[in-house]
C-alpha cells in the first residue's frame, strides 16, 4: 500500500555513492542508521554512457543484508537481465519506458518472478508515456537527474511529474509507491512531499554521521 499519507519518506541509499572497497561494511552501515531499502543502479554502456554492477554484485549484496534490494536497471533489452537479478536477490526491478524491449511483457516478468515491478523515465521524456503501463507496476520513479552518472545538479522542473502520477495512480486505486532519485538532499527533498520513496548517494554515504543524513531526508517529508 502507497505510504503517500506517512509523515516520513522511506530512504534507499543508493550504493553508486559508496566505497566499493567496503561495500559490506557501507551497507551494514546505512541499515544500521535507518535506511529502509538498498538502491543499486544498473547500467549497461549503451541505455547510458557509463558502466556499473550486474546480478553478481546484487548476489554478493544479498547476502550482507536484509533490506529490500530495490534495482535501477538502466540498460537496453532488460528482459535479459529479469531472471538473473530474481536469481540474485532482487526485491524490485525498475524499468525504463525507453528501453528496447516489450514493456508491458517486462513488467508482467518481473512480477511473475517474485519481485516487485517498477517504471521510469529520462527527464526529456512526457510522463504520459509511462501511464499506459501503471496499471501493472508498484513503483514509478521520478528521475531528476539525467540517468547514467551520480552526484548531477537535481532539476526542479521534473517535481510537477510527481503530482501527475500522483493523480493517476489515484484514478487508477494504484498502491503503487513513487520514487524520486537524483540531486537529493534533505533542501530538496521538502519539495518532493508528494512521493513516497527518496533514492539518495552523496547524501548519505558521504556525510560522516549516516544517522543523522538519513534522519533529515525522512524528516523532510513532515
Amino acid at each position: 500500500m502507497s505510504t503517500q499519507n506517512s509523515t516520513a519518506f522511506l530512504v534507499a541509499p543508493s550504493i553508486l555513492s559508496a566505497d566499493f572497497a567496503h561495500l559490506a561494511d557501507q551497507i551494514h552501515a546505512v541499515e544500521i542508521a535507518g535506511a529502509d531499502w538498498v538502491h543499486v543502479d544498473v547500467m549497461d554502456g549503451h541505455f547510458v554512457p557509463n558502466l556499473t554492477m550486474g546480478p553478481p554484485v546484487v548476489k554478493s549484496i544479498r547476502a550482507v543484508t536484509k533490506l529490500p534490494l530495490d534495482c535501477h536497471l538502466m540498460v537496453d533489452h532488460p528482459e535479459r537481465l529479469l531472471k538473473p537479478f530474481a536469481e540474485a536477490g532482487a526485491d524490485r526491478i525498475t524499468i525504463h519506458v525507453e528501453a528496447s524491449c516489450d514493456i508491458s511483457g517486462c513488467l508482467k516478468e518481473i512480477r511473475n518472478l517474485g519481485m516487485k515491478a517498477g517504471i521510469t523515465l529520462r527527464p526529456a521524456t512526457p510522463v504520459e508515456a509511462i501511464f499506459p503501463h501503471l496499471h501493472l507496476v508498484d513503483l514509478v520513479l521520478i528521475m531528476t537527474v539525467n540517468p547514467g552518472f551520480g552526484g548531477q545538479k537535481f532539476m526542479p522542473e521534473q517535481v510537477a511529474k510527481i503530482g501527475r502520477v500522483r493523480r493517476e495512480l489515484t484514478r487508477l486505486s494504484s498502491h503503487a509507491l513513487i520514487e524520486v532519485d537524483g540531486g537529493v538532499t534533505p533542501e530538496t527533498a521538502v519539495l518532493l512531499r508528494e512521493a513516497d520513496v527518496l533514492v539518495a548517494g552523496t547524501a548519505v554515504f558521504k556525510q560522516k554521521d549516516l544517522s543523522r543524513a538519513i534522519r533529515a531526508l525522512k524528516d523532510a517529508k513532515a
